[in-house]
């Protein structure tokens, strides 16, 4: 089966090294291809579809895995097999003894299903080879040294869980209130499940609910009982990554900066060629065998539609795993069914549980009319149309089209308000509006992560005091973002971020009902953003029919009107799916064709590193940071310090601040363009972050976050 497979792929991934050329190469020759041999052989010696299964893993464990036949670049799996190659030293035939292969018992969902069925399993059988390669290649090395790599040696899983307890009962030993009570009785609930067979489930909470915990929860019982290896956790934005592990950390002990790895880089680590920071940590990141991993949704996905080997090399330790999946509602539409088909395989052949949560739970199953929807999907919360009332703090009230100054009057006149719009240019325009107005705050992803810790600690701090807010932001506040108004103002989307945007609402219960007010700016303001069309115009007819907006069966209609209008294609907008189910049969699969097209975000963003001193000028971190910049000679550490002192922007925008004199890139020759730093300070203000009147800019402040 599949253990052979990997077997028979790492015993021929190096055999073009019997020849003669390739032992010139040791003696400083030139270089030799290596890898083709192998993968020759594979398609000689065993059946055909299992040796070009092998042949890909083999001819890609350096270049990556190949398209099968010609497309639109040279070195197709079939150019390859073709090539004339040195004579191998028939040596290799009493030195290596190839295994039987069995066909691998993977089951497809359907006959439309094959093809992605059998790309994931080369995919896997790839992992499994590139990183034992390099752990190989690693422990010569250490052993050459005299050294041994820091890898491993972490807690178990049941070590990790009782620890978990002993945290949750000290939380439970506060003063009992009714939203505790019930983020007790969700966490316990969801507990008692964790017998349940490995395979796909929901945790369908409301905000403020407690399922970042409960998720952890279940998914260290669910492990521990079904002898699964770690748990990683899926985040959507950059933004709230160190957050949710810092939740973990706080959970998990003052060690737990050892095994909770985050996986997730302003920078480009490969460009750096560096170790992060702590050594072990970085091996860590490098193939996800820590117990306990949170990444982002990008990082997640796009590896495993990737071809690269450094990418891929993780893969096989997502299987046998538990993926919890934090707000599934916001993966990309266009990319929304070739991840659900990943989610349904990890689960279906790989002995791994998926843990689907959200407080608007997209409707993904098969049930509700998703093409190739998930089935079988278990619900951990208990009873979620009564914990959705129980937990309803706020009602929408619809005002329809409303001018920016007809918008900020209404501002104006609150005390503590929190507002959000689609756009950064929108959100600037509106704060500028009511800038000298006590308490009006910002908050935009044109700030640095730190300077947007320190807004958000300081609205929390104002907000326990009394103090007058009037907060407008993106809506980067949406998901995971612990904030508590006693109402919100927010621009028409969709369903499920007027949803999410009245997480921020009435939070703790305070006040009997908060209100949630959602308008829309005339049309002559300009036309919405792609994407927020369609999604504005399902919630609106939502909205006018459901008496109960808010309610699980509004969110399903929601869900299942903007899939409709969207339409099955526009789910897999680049054609990922097709691409390998017409290949089922013969396994050519273009794999770098794949991984070029798979990009979650369409609009790749580059960091430029400003020296952010806090609001009272005095943190100098930052300066002292890119100071080390121009002498270090290893900057791996630094970058990952660093990267709270990141705005990310379109390459275009950084460009034209490079070509203004406004920033400078350190140390070009050693890192590429890795490293840009602000050098005009004026243009980044405490109040807005980055503000620029260059065009290029001013039209990356039109997008959303």
């Amino acid at each position: 089966g599949i253990c052979g497979l990997g077997r028979a792929a790492g015993l021929l991934h190096d055999l073009g090294k019997y020849t003669p050329e390739f032992q010139n190469r040791l003696r400083g020759g030139p270089r030799v291809n290596h890898s083709t041999a192998g993968a020759k052989v594979a398609c000689e010696r065993y059946p055909v579809h299992l040796g070009k299964l092998i042949a890909f893993c083999v001819a890609g464990h350096h270049a990556g895995l190949a398209n099968g036949v010609n497309g639109d670049r040279i070195g197709a799996l079939a150019d390859r097999l073709r090539a004339e190659l040195p004579d191998l030293d028939p040596v290799w035939c009493d030195e290596i003894s190839l295994p039987p292969l069995t066909v691998p018992r993977v089951q497809p969902r359907g006959p439309d299903s094959a093809g992605f069925t059998a790309s994931f399993l080369i995919r896997l059988v790839f992992s499994a080879l590139v990183d034992a390669d390099y752990l190989d290649t690693e422990a010569y090395y250490d052993g050459a040294d005299g050294t041994t790599s820091p890898r491993g040696r972490y807690p178990s899983l049941a070590a990790l869980r009782h620890r978990l307890d002993e945290h949750l009962a000290n939380l439970g030993a506060g003063p009992p209130t009714p939203v505790n009570e019930l983020r007790a009785e969700v966490l316990a609930h969801a507990r008692e499940l964790a017998g349940e067979s490995p395979g796909l489930f929901t945790l369908t909470v409301p905000t403020g609910g407690g399922k970042t915990l409960t998720s952890l929860a279940f998914a260290l019982d669910h492990a521990v009982r079904h002898g699964l290896d770690r748990v990683i956790y899926v985040i959507p934005y950059t933004n709230i990554i160190e957050q949710t592990a810092g939740v973990f950390r706080e959970a998990l002990g003052p060690d737990a900066p050892d095994f909770v790895v985050e996986h997730h880089s302003a920078f480009d680590a490969d460009r750096i060629k560096e170790r992060w920071g702590r050594q072990k940590l970085r091996l860590a990141m490098e193939n996800w065998d820590a117990p306990i991993v949170v990444t982002t949704a990008v990082q997640f996905f796009e590896s495993l539609f990737s071809n690269r080997p450094a990418r891929c090399r993780k893969l096989h330790n997502v299987a046998g795993s538990v993926v919890v999946l934090d707000e599934t509602q916001t993966l990309p539409l266009g990319f929304l069914r070739p991840c659900v088909a990943a989610i349904d395989e990890l689960a279906r052949n790989w002995r791994s549980s998926v843990v689907l949560t959200s407080a608007t739970q997209p409707a993904l199953a098969e049930e509700s009319g998703f093409a190739g929807g998930l089935r079988d999907v278990r619900e951990l919360a208990p009873e979620p149309v009564r914990l959705q009332r129980r937990l309803r703090r706020t009602r929408l009230r619809l005002r329809g089209s409303m001018t920016a100054d007809g918008l900020a009057d209404q501002l104006r006149q609150a005390s503590r308000v929190l507002c959000i719009v689609n756009t950064r240019r929108r959100a600037r325009a509106v704060y500028e509006a009511i800038r000298d107005h006590e308490g009006a705050t910002h908050l935009t992803t044109l700030m640095c992560a730190r300077h947007r810790r320190q807004v958000l600690a300081d609205v929390r701090r104002r907000l326990q005091a009394g103090e007058r807010v009037r907060l407008v932001a993106t809506s980067l506040v949406e998901a995971g973002v612990d904030l508590d108004f006693p109402a919100v103002w927010r621009e028409e989307a969709g369903l499920e971020s007027i949803i999410q945007a009245a997480g921020r609402c009435n939070r703790e219960g305070r006040a009997a009902v908060g209100d949630v007010f959602v308008f829309r700016f005339p049309a002559e303001d300009g036309p919405a953003l792609p994407g927020f069309g369609r999604a504005a115009d399902a919630a609106r007819s939502v909205l006018r029919k459901q008496a109960d907006p808010m309610s699980l069966q509004a969110i399903r209609e929601y869900f299942e009107t903007l899939y409709w209008a969207i339409g099955e294609e526009a789910l897999d907008h680049k054609g990922i799916l097709p691409l390998l189910s017409e290949r089922a049969r013969s396994l050519d699969f273009p794999f770098e064709t794949i991984a070029r097209e798979f990009r979650l975000i369409d609009s790749p963003m580059v960091p430029v590193i400003v020296p952010y001193r806090g609001p009272d000028g005095t943190d100098h971190t930052a300066d002292g940071l890119i100071r080390d910049l121009d002498f270090v000679e290893r900057p791996g550490g630094l970058a990952r310090r660093l990267q709270p002192y990141t705005v990310p922007v379109p390459p275009r925008a950084r460009e034209a601040l490079l070509r203004a004199g406004v920033a400078r890139i350190v140390r070009e020759a050693d890192f590429g363009e890795q490293f840009v730093v602000l050098t005009n300070e004026d243009i980044y203000r405490e109040d807005i972050g980055l503000s620029w009147d260059d065009p290029t800019f001013r039209r990356m402040e039109g997008m959303v976050i």
